[in-house]
């Protein structure tokens, strides 16, 4: 059967920018985003064309923000899709090339992130699971000392993002998405687990277990839907066919960590 034609809307760099603006996306603002590329409609350029327009929008003071994760770095014992055969394990741990922020792809964040972290003059944190890209006047500031035992905590991004005054967009995405709610869980009573991947040390590649939060985004949609209609913070509005959620990321944190000390109890 032949391909269907595309349904739209049809989307440009200046037309997506036009709306990212009219959405309240502010020229200077620092602007962590989750989104989803299919939702916006057919979009020319693809997701460079998206990158372009979110920068339009944040402008030359501004700073793009985005999650740059490569799940694959971790321990094989943990896959579940697809898991691999136990006697495999050992040798995975061995083989894994250490994380390096310049090459290791995103996974499981969509096409945008790819295109923000091979973005000239972006820069990228330094934990080989849960890293963050940004460009722009701040993206050092936000990115740099991710801590190895802070995968979304005090230590990561999502603590700089939260100092910076930053707002997420979720544009097109859930917010089963939303990476700010996990810095939440580190401040809330709650299970640790081990951790580990392969990163490079100044002894050379090493296979790495450290002593972690458990972090899970289950309940992050609800928690969400609290929280908007607890607050007047979140700004809605329309880019592409997609919906968008614009807040403070310290509004969302400050409820998701009120949200899940009564709805993730933890016996201490």
């Amino acid at each position: 059967m032949p391909t269907p034609p595309p349904t739209g809307p049809l989307c440009t760099r200046d037309s997506l920018a036009d709306q990212l603006r009219a959405a309240g996306v502010k020229s200077g603002e620092t602007l962590l985003v989750h989104t989803s590329l299919s939702a916006l409609g057919w979009v020319s350029g693809g997701p460079v064309a998206a990158v372009q327009a979110l920068l339009d929008a944040v402008g030359r003071t501004g700073t793009l923000v985005v999650p740059t994760q490569s799940s694959d770095n971790s321990d094989p014992a943990e896959w579940e899709n697809p898991p691999v055969p136990p006697e495999w394990w050992p040798e995975i741990r061995a083989s894994m090339p250490a994380y390096d922020p310049r090459t290791a792809p995103t996974r499981g964040v969509g096409v945008l992130p790819e295109t923000v972290r091979t973005w000239p003059g972006a820069v990228r944190s330094a934990h080989p699971q849960t890293s963050f890209a940004a460009i722009g006047p701040r993206a050092t500031e936000i990115t740099e000392g991710h801590a190895l035992d802070h995968r979304l905590g005090e230590h990561s991004p999502l603590a700089r993002l939260e100092e910076a005054h930053a707002r997420v967009l979720l544009l097109g995405a859930g917010y089963g998405s939303c990476t700010a709610f996990h810095l939440a869980e580190y401040r809330v009573p709650g299970p640790e687990e081990d951790n580990s991947f392969a990163v490079m040390t100044p002894e050379g590649r090493r296979w790495l277990t450290v002593r972690d939060r458990s972090i899970t985004d289950d309940g992050f949609e609800e928690l969400g839907a609290a929280f908007e209609s607890a607050t007047s913070a979140v700004v809605r509005g329309r880019v592409g066919a997609a919906d968008v959620r614009l807040f403070p990321l310290a509004d969302a944190v400050a409820y998701a960590t009120k949200w899940l000390a009564e709805h993730r109890p933890h016996p201490r």
